[in-house]
């Protein structure tokens, strides 16, 4: 993947994307792994990782695929490794918490999960989770993270002994205080500890008339804390069993280790299965607010965004409790370059950084907000002009940094670039600034890149205008309030309105006259020449289409025609050749009746007579087999030639001589075996051909009212109103109809609403293989109400 300039990221935004994302993740790890994203090339690798976020994002509605705040625990897994190392308790936890957030993740992925989240499931299905890892590390720590008591047999035996000597301890010191207390030698605090030990707090006056050890003194050596020396020995027993108790837990978390130790590799295969998790859920947590959708995928590149949001506007005005307006790029055909202009602040450059911003989303794995029948191409390489690139550093103006970045990008860019340019040539003298911009848009155009470029010159309208392959586009301007709608319209170029703009803010009307003066009469005109012209080109474009359509009809027509004089021929010898074998039959029947003529002529004893009508009987027989012979060759064989491949197992076929379509299920050379409902018959593989997959309008005899039907046949069909389900099976008669008529253009009016009927139509219309594309009109043809479908 090119990125042009460096900071393409800033450029277009996605940088402010991956940080919305990474503030959802539940572990720095996710947060790391967010912060390297960038755009991916590979279709299967940007499919699954749609398809992943997308059902991530669908969980929510129901149970959420769990997952829960966890930490990196790669050097602790690194020590772990280590032959004899033993892990802290708190460390130990850290792995265990980790492994209680992957068993989740493999207990929620029961048969019926697997089956609703195929994606998801299909990170997990190499692996398997051990649940004895996470008991063996319960079995010694609590949830408290302390060993627990009966984590080993001599842990327990230690544990009581130091129970035992405490209570000991407590009864000793109990009477020690109440007998020192009696003598008024304590302090108010009476006890404390130091150096581990009990001790009694006792003023400095009275240290000499208690036997035992002075552990410490207070800061002003008023008190000394003092182990009795009837206590020593119980303090002496519990230092002791402490020690031991330290020894049993090290050995314990050395044994828990060393069982640990071998499960190091698919611990470290865990972790990055969780943290893999975790951006899966941010993505999907973006997209829940963004409302966004998976669109389709074309292994190219491509323009195709429909109802698109810019992802950051968004955000912004849902926060603020605005509306969005959503735009819709489509380009058809050959076009592979927008020339978007109109006036300032219209919502130019916002429409251009979208469109980069969304496809470097989608290339990045993130769902977007677009329609989810928007089709999104895949680019190799993204190139952006936007800002100011003005560099002291360099010494380098903006207008002579724009230069350098054309260079570049005509030096880099091909067909599988899109190239991203805001307010082209711009920076320097019009004049020259503009005809710069045109000679580089040529460039651009002749290296076949897609490009979104936004400008304010007139010669690069008129250039589009005059090149195939790019395209001029407006922002909608409401004319009677001077204010911009936000609307992307493709096909016609935009007005700057800066005189209406300087009437309406109110500038003097003598300087708006002076400079209507100085652009000339020519100058004014330029924008709504381009206009006509643009809208006279799209009619004879759609007259040049039509024809094309109606052609291609013809073309049709005369095929089927030929289809039908060609079945007409071979229906005409079929007859013959039932003719012809009624004849061998009949002619069987006679040779019955001349063997027992000759019988009775044999005890008549003429043998010539009978041996004369004998050998006529054969000829004629002889002449009708071959008869019979050559025309099946003629009408069956011949035409196996003409198959395009082989049968093989799985294909349909049926007899050539008629009868029903059966499925081939064994070939043994020449001999085929064919399945036909609850029937196997054998055949010679001469005696087949190939033929579609059986329809029930198939058995209507298309051939025999075929332009009947193209002549009625309406091209238009008007579901609105219906319910779903009756809509769809009117569809699925009309598109029927349509394949028999053999017709190439459809248009299907479903009406917008809330879109159910046109995503059933939608749905339905992919279910057939002869259709070539279907799109939505222009709005003024209908747009989001109807669907046009262009058949194969």
């Amino acid at each position: 993947m090119e990125l042009i300039p460096f900071d393409i990221i800033e450029k277009l935004e996605l940088d402010k994307i991956l940080q919305w994302i990474e503030k959802e993740c539940l572990g720095e790890p996710g947060k790391q792994v967010v912060r390297k994203i960038r755009p991916r090339t590979e279709i299967f690798i940007i499919d699954r990782l749609l398809k992943e976020v997308k059902e991530f994002q669908m969980s929510f509605e129901e149970i959420p695929v769990p997952i829960s705040n966890y930490v990196d625990v790669s050097e602790q897994l690194k020590l772990l490794e280590i032959e004899g190392m033993v892990l802290p308790i708190d460390q130990i936890v850290a792995v265990k918490n980790q492994l209680v957030v992957m068993s989740e993740l493999f207990q929620f992925f029961s048969v019926e999960n697997q089956k609703i989240y195929p994606t998801l499931y299909d990170i997990l299905r190499e692996d398997t989770f051990d649940m004895k890892v996470i008991l063996g590390i319960e079995k010694i720590i609590d949830d408290e993270g302390r060993i627990k008591r009966t984590a080993s047999p001599e842990l327990m035996k230690i544990h009581k002994a130091m129970v035992s000597k405490r209570r000991e301890l407590d009864k000793q010191f109990a009477d020690t205080i109440q007998n020192y207390r009696k003598k008024g030698w304590l302090t108010d605090s009476i006890e404390s500890f130091r150096n581990g030990r009990r001790v009694l707090s006792v003023p400095a006056e009275h240290k000499r008339k208690i036997k035992g050890i002075i552990h410490d003194e207070s800061a002003t050596g008023k008190t000394a804390f003092l182990e009795p020396e009837n206590i020593i020995g119980i303090n002496n027993d519990i230092f002791n069993l402490e020690n031991e108790e330290r020894r049993e837990v090290h050995k314990i978390l050395k044994d828990l280790c060393a069982m640990l130790r071998p499960y190091v590799p698919i611990m470290r295969k865990y972790q990055s299965l969780i943290i893999r998790f975790d951006v899966i859920r941010a993505k999907a947590k973006l997209a829940v607010v963004l409302d966004a959708d998976m669109p389709r995928l074309k292994d190219r590149p491509q323009f195709h965004f429909m109802k698109s949001y810019h992802p950051l506007l968004l955000l912004k005005n849902k926060s603020e409790a605005k509306k969005t307006i959503p735009f819709d790029l489509v380009l058809h055909g050959k076009n592979r370059i927008l020339v978007l202009s109109g006036p300032n602040a219209g919502g130019k450059s916002v429409s251009m950084k979208a469109a980069g911003l969304l496809q470097m989303m989608v290339q990045s794995g993130i769902l977007v907000p677009s329609d989810p029948e928007s089709e999104y191409g895949i680019f190799h390489s993204f190139f952006a002009d936007i800002g100011d690139q003005q560099s002291l550093e360099d010494d380098l103006s903006t207008y002579s940094s724009r230069l350098k970045n054309m260079k570049m990008f005509m030096k880099n860019a091909n067909s599988k670039t899109l190239v991203l340019i805001d307010e082209f040539g711009s920076g320097t003298d019009p004049q020259i600034g503009g005809a710069i911009a045109e000679s580089i848009l040529k460039d651009l155009h002749d290296k076949k890149v897609f490009a979104f470029i936004t400008t304010h010159y007139s010669n690069l309208k008129v250039f589009a205008f005059k090149t195939k392959g790019i395209v001029n586009a407006a922002m909608r301007f409401d004319k009677d309030t001077l204010s911009p709608t936000y609307e992307l319209q493709i096909g016609s170029p935009g007005s700057s309105y800066a005189f209406e703009i300087a009437k309406k803010i109110g500038l003097g009307t003598e300087v708006i006259k002076y400079a209507k003066k100085k652009i000339g009469k020519n100058e004014r005109a330029i924008d709504q020449l381009l206009i006509d012209l643009q809208k006279e080109k799209q009619e004879l474009e759609e007259k040049l289409a039509a024809a094309q359509s109606r052609q291609k009809s013809l073309d049709t027509l005369i095929k089927n025609y030929e289809k039908m004089s060609g079945d007409l021929e071979v229906s005409r010898k079929k007859l013959k050749l039932d003719a012809k074998e009624l004849e061998i039959q009949r002619s069987a029947q006679d040779n019955k009746i001349l063997e027992k003529l000759v019988r009775e002529i044999k005890e008549e004893k003429n043998l010539e007579k009978a041996k004369k009508l004998a050998a006529d009987a054969r000829e004629k027989r002889k002449k009708n087999s071959e008869l019979v012979h050559g025309l099946k060759e003629d009408i069956y064989h011949k035409e196996s030639k003409k198959q395009k491949r082989a049968i093989i197992v799985g294909d349909f076929v049926k007899l050539k001589s008629g009868g029903s379509t059966g499925t081939v299920i064994r070939i043994d050379k020449k001999t085929v075996i064919i399945e036909m409902g609850l029937l196997k018959i054998t055949a010679k593989m001469r005696d087949l051909e190939l033929v579609g997959e059986p329809l029930e309008f198939k058995k209507k005899g298309i051939n025999s009212n075929l332009v009947e039907k193209k002549s009625q046949f309406v091209s238009k069909l008007d579901v609105r109103g219906m319910r779903r389900d009756d809509a769809l099976i009117t569809l699925e008669r009309y598109m029927d109809n349509a394949l028999v008529s053999g017709v190439s253009k459809l248009e299907i009016i479903h009406g917008k609403g809330d879109g159910i009927l046109r995503q059933a139509v939608h749905q339905k219309l992919r279910e057939y293989s002869d259709i070539k594309e279907f799109y939505h009109p222009e709005p003024q043809q209908g747009g989001d109400g109807a669907t046009w479908v262009t058949m194969e």
